[in-house]
């Protein structure tokens, strides 16, 4: 099936992920309703055709040492009541 790949960037410190692009690989299935290799015309109804995709792949393409925006805000705003 196909699937949806994330390139972002992954923060080791608080675990998040930020997504930056999105891109679809392709599975070549001639039965993947989401493949460029489909083997029906647009609006197929086939109970033979797969109508789901993978869940999305999260690819870091770069890794921060540091806290993302978020959790800095968050850490920010805790501290102005102080």
């Amino acid at each position: 099936m196909c699937q949806n790949v994330i390139d972002g960037r992954y923060h080791t410190t608080c675990g998040h992920f930020i997504a930056m692009s999105t891109r679809l690989q392709d599975c070549l299935r001639p039965n993947c309703l989401f493949s460029s290799r489909h083997c029906h015309a647009a609006g197929c109804k086939s109970s033979q055709c797969v109508r789901l995709m993978v869940a999305p792949q999260r690819n870091p393409i770069r890794i921060s040492e540091t806290r993302c925006a978020d959790c800095v805000m968050r850490g920010a705003e805790g501290m102005i009541g102080v």
